[in-house]
């Protein structure tokens, strides 16, 4: 009886397809893909809903089942040896999660937790193997797809390697401002419901050097700060802070 609830609880309403196959065309993943083979991945799609803080998965978990966000948030974390939780992506509406789970059954990597109330569309991983069966194009654009981001990836890592603590925190705030601007925020004034630790863990700093930037640029106008939030006044400056 316990896990029959959990498995209500997480279920969603339904979802009409032609409106999964609108999200899907958002998805770099899914790009190459044609129209047809949109529909027949909507096909397999099933929405799912996450309270605020509840666990998709966990690192180590079976990979069996991908994710693609159409509203709310999730983020991607990892505990450090020390007991730090370190964030590694965090994902909104029309990013995907776990989508190597449609080639191969691996252990998750990472721990994926919702960050707010957050609706999903789940497929199944042996669901999406079979309809490649059937259809061996769709696994063709698909890899062409994965190997771009996978360059793009790569190329983002790099540059980050060289990059300044101010320099990586500056990205981190221009692109969650960029990720808000896409969600219908205005493209000034943008709050950012986020955290010196949530910052720092996205750039892969320490709170300490994140808060001491998060000064520089609210003395300069810039941003001002709340708890648990931040309002970028003027998104354009943040530029003049990477390097």
């Amino acid at each position: 009886m316990r896990t029959a609830a959990v498995i209500l609880l997480c279920m969603a309403p339904p979802v009409k397809s032609a409106d999964i196959v609108d999200l899907l065309v958002r998805v770099p993943v899914f790009s190459t893909l044609e129209r047809e083979d949109l529909e027949r991945v909507a096909e397999l799609a099933v929405p799912r809903t996450f309270d605020s803080g509840q666990v998709v998965f966990r690192k180590g978990d079976s990979s069996d089942t991908c994710y693609v966000v159409r509203a709310g948030h999730a983020r991607a974390v990892r505990e450090h040896p020390d007991g730090r939780t370190i964030t590694l992506a965090t994902f909104g509406p029309g990013d995907i999660f776990g989508e190597l789970a449609m080639f191969e059954d691996e252990l998750r990597s990472a721990t994926v937790e919702a960050v707010h109330p957050t609706e999903v569309v789940a497929i199944l991983g042996r669901d999406m193997r079979r309809l490649m069966g059937e259809h061996p194009e769709i696994s063709i654009r698909l890899v062409v797809a994965l190997g771009r981001r996978l360059r793009e990836t790569n190329e983002r890592l790099a540059k980050q390697s060289f990059q300044t603590v101010q320099s990586r925190v500056a990205v981190v705030l221009r692109d969650l401002v960029a990720q808000a601007v896409e969600e219908g925020a205005p493209g000034e004034e943008v709050l950012l419901t986020a955290t010196q630790a949530d910052l720092a863990k996205l750039a892969g700093s320490s709170r300490e050097s994140a808060s001491r930037f998060l000064a520089v640029l609210e003395r300069a106008g810039v941003i001002s700060q709340g708890r648990g939030k931040l309002i970028v006044h003027d998104p354009a400056a943040l530029d003049g802070y990477v390097f």
